[in-house]
């Protein structure tokens, strides 16, 4: 049995900044790599508003009203930020954030479009071999550095049939996490071929999940299951004493992640605000 964690606000803040943390880091990552892309962020209210392009799934904000507390004219300054970037507006909202902040999202013409779940796990027990063991025939290795390309590749591969509009992205990533410090990429083989991905992003002791996917031919044999406890004993090892990861409310991912010893800590909400006279830009 793992210890049950209390879901208040300095495991949010633990957390919230763990994923503000490594999205910082890979906008900085993404301005090296491709300066034309003008790539930057700027910290708001203890908030983080990150812009990758207009398109990206990364342009957003992660840790408002979680830090400091919000006032309108600190909104103001986030909506001018992604304006003069021709960007819209999407806010991640901690739900242990002050039930005002939602009802001044709503009065600014926010809407909801998005929930999650961030679960998180401790390490500071012994991970049961069993979370370890995956199912026969399947290995675990980082990827090396030359092979960030085609890791991306098979990345996209995995969310070819759930999220075809995000593959160019997924498919640049390569290039981006090779240029990270912060992030080990590890690749899921059966009989030597490489059959799915996950990332394990390292930030103040605590260990973010991300990056999981599997092809579709290959689904089901235990390859998520033997990647996420992999990364876990990774994490332990490198002194994390907390693991993360967000996922779809009820979906697979979640499952998975309960399985393996995860809890709810609390619901996000992204929120958007369109450019003015763009109702439509809804990635």
């Amino acid at each position: 049995m793992h210890p049950v964690l209390h879901s208040d606000l300095d495991l949010a803040r633990r957390l919230e900044g763990t994923e503000v943390a490594g999205n910082t880091e890979f906008v900085e990552a993404r301005a090296r790599v491709d300066p034309e892309a003008a790539a930057e962020w700027t910290e708001v209210a203890g908030a983080r508003a990150l812009f990758d392009g207009p398109e990206s799934p990364c342009t957003q904000v992660f840790g408002l009203g979680v830090f400091d507390p919000v006032e309108e004219t600190h909104l103001e300054r986030i909506e001018a930020f992604y304006r003069e970037r021709g960007s819209a507006t999407f806010l991640e909202v901690c739900s242990l954030a002050p039930p005002s902040l939602h009802g001044m999202l709503a009065d600014r013409g926010y809407r909801p479009i998005e929930l999650s779940h961030v679960m998180v796990r401790p390490l500071d027990k012994a991970i049961p071999e069993s979370d370890a063991a995956g199912d026969a025939g399947i290995t675990i290795r980082p990827a090396e550095p030359d092979e960030a390309a085609a890791w991306a590749y098979l990345s996209a591969e995995g969310w070819s049939d759930e999220a075809p509009q995000y593959l160019d992205f997924i498919r640049d990533l390569g290039r981006v996490n090779a240029a990270r410090r912060d992030t080990i990429c590890f690749y899921a083989e059966a009989s030597g071929q490489p059959i799915a991905t996950g990332a394990l992003c390292i930030g103040e002791g605590v260990a973010l999940l991300a990056g999981a996917s599997t092809i579709p031919r290959a689904r089901r044999r235990g390859a998520q299951t033997a990647l996420l406890a992999a990364r876990l004993h990774v994490a332990r090892d490198r002194g994390c004493d907390l693991a993360m990861v967000v996922t779809e409310p009820g979906s697979r991912s979640q499952r998975n992640a309960e399985r393996n010893g995860f809890q709810v800590a609390y619901g996000r909400t992204k929120w958007h605000r369109p450019l003015s006279g763009d109702e439509s830009h809804v990635p």
